[in-house]
C-alpha cells in the first residue's frame, strides 16, 4: 500500500460515478486541499477506502505493508486506508467540502451517499484480523540522506519530516533559515538582525503548525555551528500550491523557484548581505521521481538564479504568477537545474535540502 493507491483503487459507492468522484477530487486539489483532506473525502465516497477492503476480506487474515506518503504516517489516510479503520466521520468530510466552498456544488449522487453515511467512524475492534506495518517513510528517507551528507563532510541536521502548508509561506521559512545560517557564518549570530530573523521564523513556524517541530531547539543547534564545515539542512513533507494560472509545474519546482526569488530579494535589499559570503544551494524533489504532471522530480536553485534568468530573458515572477515552474526550469540554462530521475517506484513524499558553505 503506497501513495497513488487512492487513485488506483477506485470503487465509488453507488450511485456515484467515477467521473463525478474524479471531478470533485480535482476541484479540491485545485483549491489547495491537503492530501489528508483529499483522502478524508475520498474515504467517505468509496467502498474500498477507509478500511473497506479489509472488511470485505474478513475473516481472512490481512497484512498491510505500507509506504507512507502522508505526514505523520496515519494508516487510515495513506492511500485512503484500505486496510485501516477510519478515524473520520462523514461530518469531517462535510466540513472539508464547506471549507473549500464545494458543499453546495455537489453532484446529486454525492449528496445521496453523504446523507445516508454513518455518522461515526467504524469501531477499531472490527479490524482484529488486520496487521499493518510501515516499511518506508519520509523519516526513514531523511535519516538515510543525513547519513549520506555526513559521509560527504557536511554537518547535517534534520528540520522536520512534516513540512506542509502553502508553498509561498514554506519558501519564506526556508529563506529565513538560510539567512540565519549565513548570519551565523559571518559572526553575526548574536545581534539585532539575527534576533529579528529568529523571531520571524518562530512566528511563521507557529502559523504553519508543523507537527512535532521544535524550532527553538533546532535554532539553538544552528547557533553552535561555525563556518569551518559546510551545513546540510534536510526536511521533508508535502506542500500545497494554490493554482492561479494555467502553466505547467509541480509543488517542488514551484517551491524552488520561490526560494530562488526570495534569496534574490534578500540579497538585493542588503548590498553587504551575509548571503554573499556563502555558497547556497536549495533543492526540492519528489521521492517518486515525478513532480506534478512533469517529467522532473524537482529542481534546485542558488541566489543568482533570478539575475541569471533575466540575462536569458526569463522573468521568474511572471512564470510563478502562471504556476509555470516546469516551463521556466526547462528553458533556464537548457534544463540544467531540473532533477530528472525517472519514476522511482516508491513514494514517501518530498525532500528538501539546503546546502550552505562559507566562502
Amino acid at each position: 500500500i503506497l501513495g497513488g493507491g487512492s487513485a488506483l483503487l477506485p470503487a465509488p459507492i453507488p450511485p456515484i460515478l467515477l467521473e463525478e468522484k474524479e471531478k470533485l477530487t480535482k476541484m479540491l486539489a485545485s483549491r489547495g486541499a491537503a492530501i489528508q483532506e483529499l483522502n478524508i473525502v475520498r474515504k467517505s465516497l468509496s467502498m474500498l477506502k477507509g478500511g473497506g477492503l479489509a472488511q470485505l476480506a474478513y475473516p481472512a487474515q490481512v497484512v498491510g505493508l505500507i509506504l507512507s506518503d502522508v505526514i505523520g504516517d496515519p494508516l487510515d489516510i495513506i492511500a485512503s486506508g484500505p486496510t485501516a479503520a477510519s478515524s473520520h466521520s462523514v461530518q469531517d468530510c462535510l466540513q472539508i467540502l464547506a471549507k473549500y466552498n464545494l458543499l453546495h456544488n455537489l453532484p446529486k449522487s454525492v449528496e445521496t451517499v453523504l446523507s445516508s453515511s454513518p455518522t461515526k467512524p467504524t469501531a477499531t475492534e472490527n479490524y482484529s484480523h488486520v496487521s499493518n506495518f510501515i516499511i518506508g517513510s519520509n523519516t526513514l528517507a531523511l535519516d538515510e540522506a543525513k547519513h549520506h551528507a555526513e559521509g560527504l563532510g557536511y554537518t547535517a541536521l534534520v528540520l522536520s519530516a512534516a513540512i506542509h502548508g502553502e508553498v509561498n509561506r514554506v519558501a519564506t521559512l526556508y529563506c529565513q533559515l538560510i539567512q540565519l545560517v549565513c548570519l551565523g557564518f559571518a559572526g553575526l549570530g548574536e545581534g539585532p538582525l539575527s534576533d529579528e530573523v529568529r523571531g520571524d521564523l518562530l512566528q511563521l513556524a507557529e502559523e504553519l503548525e508543523i507537527p512535532g517541530l521544535d524550532l527553538a531547539k533546532f535554532l539553538q543547534a544552528l547557533q553552535g555551528l561555525g563556518p569551518e564545515r559546510p551545513v546540510c539542512i534536510l526536511a521533508g513533507g508535502e506542500t500545497t500550491v494554490q493554482l492561479q494560472g494555467t502553466g505547467k509545474g509541480g509543488r517542488n519546482q514551484e517551491l524552488v523557484l520561490r526560494v530562488g526569488l526570495g534569496l534574490h530579494r534578500a540579497q538585493a535589499r542588503e548590498a553587504s548581505s551575509p548571503q554573499g559570503r556563502c555558497e547556497i544551494i536549495f533543492f526540492s524533489g519528489g521521492t517518486d521521481g515525478q513532480d506534478g504532471p512533469t517529467e522532473a522530480a524537482g529542481a534546485f536553485c542558488n541566489p543568482g538564479l533570478v539575475a541569471e534568468a533575466l540575462q536569458e530573458g526569463l522573468d521568474v515572477e511572471a512564470f510563478l504568477s502562471n504556476n509555470n515552474s516546469y516551463t521556466f526550469f526547462s528553458q533556464f540554462k537548457g534544463g540544467h537545474h531540473l532533477l530528472v530521475t525517472g519514476l522511482t517506484g516508491t513514494n514517501v513524499m518530498d525532500i528538501q535540502a539546503i546546502l550552505i558553505r562559507a566562502v
